[in-house]
């Protein structure tokens, strides 16, 4: 992978496993491991260029540095800011969630 490293945090981790673990109860290996499939892929496309991520939300939330990315083929969007020295995955957040309420402790590692 090229680019700045990702690095996400302890609940951007738990919102991973939670849907990975959810897609592999009610719909099986193959659509998990392609959940997988597309968070990595959203993952390289976030470390090669950050900037690229919607704004949107960050600017409604007062959070202008706050970008996102969707993942091709399921409702999860991936909520990162770009430091100096790498790319900080703060929540991977299913798209009908409360933005504001899951995004409120921005310190949480």
């Amino acid at each position: 992978m090229t680019g700045k490293p990702v690095v996400l945090r302890e609940r951007a981790r738990r919102d991973v496993d939670q849907a990975f673990e959810h897609y592999l109860a009610e719909a099986g290996a193959p659509v998990a491991l392609a959940l997988s499939d597309a968070l990595e892929d959203a993952r390289r496309k976030i470390a090669e260029r950050p900037g690229s991520g919607s704004p949107r939300i960050g600017h409604e939330l007062g959070m202008p540095e706050l970008r996102y990315l969707s993942t091709g083929g399921f409702p999860y969007l991936v909520f990162f800011v770009e430091r100096a020295h790498e790319v900080d995955v703060w929540r991977v957040l299913r798209g009908a969630r409360d933005f504001p309420a899951s995004l409120r402790d921005p310190d949480e590692r």
